[in-house]
Formats: C-alpha cells, structure tokens, sequence
C-alpha cells in the first residue's frame, strides 16, 4: 500500500471507532460499558506481562490484584470474621469490648460464665475473702512528692498515660484533656511537648520531656531554661517526666514522620517540616546517673518544686539500680518513676524491638519496687505502672506488684472510639484519632468523647475498688505479690513469684544483698548506666593485607 492508502485507511478506520463509540454512546450503554472494561481489562494485562515490576503480575496479569486486595481487607476479616472474643493481640475483642462499655456507661456485665481457660498454664487469678470490705475514700488517691518536692501532687490511681500531639490529632488531645478535667484525673503529655490543645481545656498535665527536649530546646537541640521554665511554671503542669526510654522501643528514640508534621506542630516542638522528627535514643541532659540526678534538680528549681520523675522500660537491673546508687550518693531523689512495659504502647516501633526488648510491666514494676526498698527509698518515692490495662484487674495486678498508680493510652484512646486498625503510623487513621488529617479529625465530637474518658475511667476504678474490696481490703495499697495466684502447668494453684527474691529495708545499702541482687548491685554504677555483665568479648582477627 502507498503511504497515501494507508493515511485514507486510518482515517477510515478512525471513522469506524468514532461512529461505533457514538453508536454504543447514545444507543447502547451497556456494550459500551462492557468494551470500556474490556479495553481497561487488556490494556492493564499488558501492562503486567511486559512493564509491571511485580513478579506476581508478570506471571498473573491482572489477576494478581484479587490478592493484593484481599490482602489489604486481611486485618478486618479476621477481626470482624474469624478472631474469637479471645484470639486477637494487642487487645482481644472482649477487652475492647469492655473497654467500649465503660466509656459508654451501659451494662458491662458477663452473662453464662467465662471464655476463658481458668486452667491455662500461667493464668493469674486471686483468691477473695469471706469478709468483703469498702475501700476507704483516703485511698482512692495518692500523693506524689519526696521530702525535696515543694509542691506534692494528688494524683488519681488512673490516668492517662503519654500521648503526644502530632501523634494524636488535635481534637483527639482535647477529648483526652477535658475528660481528665472532668474526672479529676492526669493528662501525660508525652513526649511532644505541651501543646495549646494540652492547656485549653484546664486538666491537669504531666509534660514529659522526652529525649528531642520539644517545647524546651535551643536551636541545636540542647536545652533551654527559659522555656522550660516559663512552661512548667503554669499552673495546669502539675508533675515533670523525664523520658529515658518507652516500652515500645527501648534503645530507641521516637519518630514522628514528616506526612504529620504541620506548620504548628513543627513550632510546637522546634524541628523541620522537611524530614521525619526522630528523637535520639538518649536523652543529652542525662548521660550518666549523676548526671540525671543533677537534671532532676535542675528542673525542680525551674519548676518551683514540682514533682520530678523519670520514666523508663527497665532492661539490665544493674542499670536501674545504677540510678538508685546516684540517689543514695548525692542525695538527690526523683519524686515518681513511671515504669512501661515491654508490651508496647501507642507509638509505632520497629518489629524486633517491640517484640525482643524490655521487660514486661509487672516484671519491671516488681523490679523497681524491690529496688526501692532494697536502698531504702521506697517510702520516698510513687511508682507509676505505664503498660496494658483494660480491666480493673489488669491495675490490680501492677499494684499488687508494687505500681502506686496505673497510667493506659491504648485504652483511652478506645473510649475516644478507636477499633484498633492499626494504622497510627500511616496518617490515615479511620477514627481520626491518630492523624493530623483535619478531614478526618474533625470527626470527633469533643465533649461527647471527653464524657467517655471519663466514664471509662470512673467505672474501671469502681471495678478495682469492688475487686479490692471482695479480697477483704480497704486499701488498695495494701495489695502485694503473693494475693496474685498463677496456674502451674500440674494444675494447682500458688502465689505469683516474682522474678527475683524480695528484699528487705536498706539491705543492698547495707550490704546485705545476696544472689543475682548482690551481683546486680556490684555492676551498678552510679558514673555510667552501660553494664557488661559476664561477657567474654570474642577475639579479634588480625587482617592481613594481600
């Protein structure tokens, strides 16, 4: 054919498309609805088989995408389809429930019996008493402040654990706030600073500074007096918390990604907008335990006297008692420790360290409490329980291990409405809880949700007093380990064991430790929180060069 045929051709055939489109156009939609799929349909196969860069399109055209959706529907199939009210982790469909019913203040009651194994190997249980008692309203609160603290604070025995803006959304911060307002409870900051939405409502925070120093940090990082004290001055702040470490990630700093990072939440806190924030794994003020004990005087003048803490996921004891040692050799005492657990919490983490590092809460919480009386300190010093807490006896139990009071997130974070979809990470959460989205984050209805913190709070509390109660106490300060029962794997029944062996009043100070808390006390040091303990370095290799 001559090139002047084959531009006649084209034409002709251009001509036929148009008219058969303008045919199926106005006179037949649903073949042209189907030529449009099938055209789509083609088109994206051979995408597949001749430009895709997945191995399963190359060999599946288009077919292969019936798995990718399906596996992105995976999560809530299983949650909504297949999980029992017992199967799911972090939190089962029967503790999200529970959860969900408190914050709603209807009947969280259970009918025809227990889904649980009560003859599962480590279950835990306790015994309650012929003599029910009433827990006393004096010890329905607890006061927090050393004999250094000029200005104690009554704080409840729940509250609401670190939580920072720009992790949650500002509407989500304001519910948590007005809620802890409301029932007279504490509202933790975390670790990205006081925020406005922090302040507005008038709860009573604990500001946390964490280890990037926002809301009181210089220009490169370091700190800054003056905003520290211009903050922690106002009167809504009631206790300081310095972070060394969280339960998610110990070792590990934590990351807020730039997607979340808005022009008030980069002011807030003092970085860029143009890469993800990521606070260093060790907070700069405190390299060693004399030098934490020096911060912590340090901001107990700035503050005027307020409480003075630390938080941490304990990992090597001889590192925790390392502090204690600092304590008793300068005469500094911080005034609370918040011990968080291995379990995790609301910040996103890297798989191996959410999973292989830290000690759990109540080993931790047991840990440091054992620690305490051991340098004869424990009558100084609140211990704060940070770590899964659902039902009244997840608080129970901390408190039997030795926690004063207990702080949850996650769980709060259900009474404000979150399922769980684990997307905190992504921006995209579908609650609008955690995301800076405003599209989605306007959702939340303020104060109907603030209700629900406080309900949730209210009722699981009433739910330990009446536990506590049925035990034959009147105080839950008088809970210890041994009234927690575990279930052998022969069946029986005995006391929860520590990890370790109790101790007894100033018996490390003393020297009168022995087994693994006398090696633990002689690899503390005060100078450095780093400990080698037992390990043999492998031998070096000498390189020859060729």
């Amino acid at each position: 054919m001559t090139p002047a045929q084959i531009f006649f051709w084209l034409m002709a055939s251009l001509g036929n498309a148009t008219a058969l489109f303008t045919y199926l156009t106005f006179f037949n939609l649903p073949s042209l609805l189907l030529v449009l799929f099938m055209a789509a349909f083609t088109l994206t196969g051979l995408y597949d088989l001749f430009f895709s860069s997945h191995t399963l399109n190359r060999l599946y055209p288009v077919l292969a995408y019936l798995r990718y959706m399906m596996e992105s529907i995976r999560p809530e199939i299983q949650q909504y389809f297949i999980a029992t009210n017992t199967d799911e982790r972090p939190f089962n469909r029967e503790q999200r429930e529970l959860v969900y019913r408190r914050a709603k203040n209807v009947n969280d009651t259970l009918p025809f019996g227990t889904q649980r194994d009560l003859m599962e190997n480590n279950y835990l249980s306790i015994w309650h008493s012929m003599h029910p008692r009433t827990v006393k309203e004096q010890s329905k609160r607890i006061l927090i402040g050393s004999s250094q603290c000029a200005l104690p604070y009554s704080a409840s025995l729940l509250n609401i654990s670190a939580m920072s803006y720009g992790a949650l959304s500002s509407h989500a911060i304001e519910a948590l706030n007005l809620g802890a307002k409301l029932g007279g409870f504490a509202h933790n900051t975390g670790e990205g600073g006081v925020s406005p939405y922090h302040l507005k409502h008038g709860g009573d925070i604990i500001w946390q500074l964490g280890t990037g120093l926002f809301g009181c940090r210089t220009k490169d990082g370091g700190f800054d007096e003056d905003k520290f004290s211009n903050m922690a001055n106002k009167p809504a702040i009631k206790m300081i918390e310095i972070k060394l470490s969280q339960g998610a990630k110990p070792g590990h700093g934590g990351v807020l990604p730039k997607a979340k990072i808005s022009d008030e939440i980069a002011q807030i806190r003092g970085v860029s907008q143009d890469e993800d924030c990521v606070s260093p794994p060790m907070n700069p003020e405190c390299p060693t335990p004399i030098a934490l004990m020096e911060f912590v005087a340090r901001l107990r003048k700035l503050s005027g006297g307020k409480p003075i803490g630390i938080k941490l996921c304990i990992g090597h004891p001889a590192e925790f008692l390392a502090i204690c040692k600092a304590m008793v050799s300068t005469g500094i005492l911080v005034d609370f420790i918040t011990v968080d657990g291995a379990e995790g919490g609301t910040g996103a983490a890297p798989v191996e360290f959410s999973n292989r590092l830290g000690m759990m809460c109540l080993e931790g919480t047991f840990i440091a409490h054992q620690a305490l009386i051991g340098v004869g300190l424990r009558d100084e010093i609140r211990i704060i329980a940070s770590g899964k807490s659902a039902s009244s006896f997840d608080i129970l139990s901390k408190m039997a291990m030795g926690a004063d009071t207990v702080n949850a997130a996650r769980t709060m974070m259900m009474a404000l409405g979150c399922i769980q979809s684990r997307s905190c990470n992504t921006n995209t959460c579908p609650t609008g809880i955690a995301t800076q989205d405003p599209k989605r984050s306007k959702a939340i209805d303020i104060k109907a949700k603030s209700l629900r913190v406080k309900q949730f709070q209210h009722n699981t509390l009433h739910s330990l007093y009446e536990l506590v109660g049925s035990m034959g106490l009147d105080d839950p300060a008088m809970l210890c380990p041994n009234m927690l029962k575990r279930r052998t794997s022969e069946g029986l029944l005995e006391a929860a064991p520590g990890i370790v062996p109790p101790l007894d009043a100033n018996q490390l100070v003393d020297n009168h430790a022995s087994g693994v808390w006398q090696r633990w006390w002689h690899l503390a040091d005060q100078e450095q929180f780093y400990v080698l303990d037992n390990c043999t370095p492998k031998p070096q290799i000498a390189v020859v060069n060729l």
